[in-house]
């Protein structure tokens, strides 16, 4: 068999027709250029918004949550055994939110080849004195470093440096809605009420601003040492422990495995951002779906221009059935013209593709919303690329496959007999 003479006829028929066959190739560019963009655009608004939750969120927390006790002591009575205790209106106990023994629970998570890292945390409820108006909010006392490198820390910081909590006493970072509602500027004193009673002043040296409008308006940071004082607790007083993992997929088996070997409550970044897990399914799933449209799109186009060319070259298909060619050399001829199409389209597709999400990239996009974000995201994974030309060439294979073997089936006698 000769293909390269099936190639050079394939190429003739195709340039008969160059018009419509350079309309089909737009399409099928069309198609993969707004599949790419839409594609990377989509995935990379998911980055995103994800990451203002799930850059926030430890893969594991444990934590002491105060709970009412299952085993109430009617049950443990004898005189009970065989009954069936209804028990209303049960309250939680007296019940500790430190970590017992929080510190030798830190050292055994490090020395676990599993975890990336750790970062302990208290978390305070308090209240923000502003004149005769107390303004309820929290302040996390965090490690600045095992934060900054674990959970972004720094990257919200609009003002100030994040390094002023440890190294400045009696310091604290205000929720860019909280500093709003006190009017405090950096350098100014604030006073903070915990829940007990206890008053300490302390002094603002940051902004932090994450993008959630509601919980800027609560949020601020400081030390773990200065929390601590605040609450009146000793240096051990640890009520979160919070653990980045190597792998997030291992996150729920080992939340399950902690919780049971350090009896504390223990809870996986999957449970506690499911929503958001949801959300980006959705959007790239609508993604994918409009991109394979388009592509199907551009498929009933090269099949109605392969269609057409068939009826028009009967004359050419039997004179080359006459000539010994076999229906499966016209065949591979039609099937060539598609797949020319296919190839060509989808190598411009990809790259007006990436030229446009170049072009998406740098479209300034500033909101006091998202701090962090100064340009619409974009995320350039090389899979869009390759799931792109894929579909590219199976949607136009599929456009060509049944013309192609129309025409394979034609008899030239009767196309001859006919003339």
């Amino acid at each position: 068999m000769n293909y390269k003479l099936i190639a050079d006829i394939a190429q003739s028929l195709l340039l008969a027709r160059w018009r419509q066959s350079l309309v089909a190739a737009i399409g099928v560019t069309f198609s993969i250029t707004m599949f790419i963009a839409l594609l990377g655009f989509m995935n990379g608004l998911n980055d995103l918004l994800d990451g203002l939750v799930l850059n926030r969120t430890p893969h594991v927390r444990l934590y002491n949550e105060i709970k009412p006790n299952p085993d109430q002591p009617v049950n443990r009575s004898g005189d009970f055994k065989n009954g069936h205790n209804f028990i209303r209106s049960i309250k939680s106990s007296s019940g500790r939110l430190e970590i017992y023994n929080s510190a030798a629970i830190m050292q055994a998570v490090k020395a676990d080849p599993r975890v990336l890292g750790i970062a302990p945390k208290i978390t305070a409820p308090v209240l923000y004195n502003a004149g005769t108006i107390d303004i309820t909010g929290t302040v996390s006392g965090i490690d600045v470093l095992a934060e900054s490198e674990l959970f972004f820390f720094k990257d919200y910081i609009r003002a100030g440096e994040p390094l002023d909590l440890k190294n400045v006493s009696n310091s604290i970072v205000l929720g860019k809605g909280v500093a709003e509602k006190l009017l405090a500027d950096i350098g100014d004193v604030v006073q903070v009420t915990t829940s007990k009673g206890e008053r300490l002043p302390l002094k603002v040296v940051g902004y932090f601003q994450s993008g959630i409008a509601d919980y800027d308006k609560v949020q601020s940071f400081a030390s773990i040492a200065t929390t601590q004082k605040l609450l009146g607790e000793s240096n051990s007083y640890v009520t979160d422990i919070q653990i980045k993992l190597k792998n997030l997929d291992l996150a729920p088996a080992v939340a399950k495995e902690y919780a049971h070997l350090f009896e504390t409550d223990a809870e996986d970044i999957q449970t506690a951002n499911s929503q958001f897990e949801t959300g980006s399914f959705v959007r790239t799933l609508i993604s994918y779906v409009v991109g394979i449209v388009l592509l199907i799109v551009a498929g009933f186009g090269i099949y109605n221009i392969l269609n057409m060319m068939i009826y028009e070259k009967m004359d050419t298909i039997a004179i080359l059935k006459a000539t010994g060619f076999s229906g499966s050399d016209v065949r591979k001829i039609f099937l060539g013209i598609a797949l020319s199409i296919g190839i060509l389209g989808g190598l411009l597709g990809l790259l007006f593709g990436f030229l446009l999400s170049l072009v998406i990239d740098q479209i300034p996009f500033n909101t006091a919303a998202l701090p962090t974000v100064t340009t619409y995201p974009v995320n350039y994974n090389p899979q869009f690329y390759l799931i792109g030309i894929s579909f590219a060439l199976v949607t136009t294979w599929l456009a060509g496959f049944f013309p192609a073997q129309k025409a394979s089936k034609v008899d030239p006698v009767v196309i001859i007999r006919g003339k």
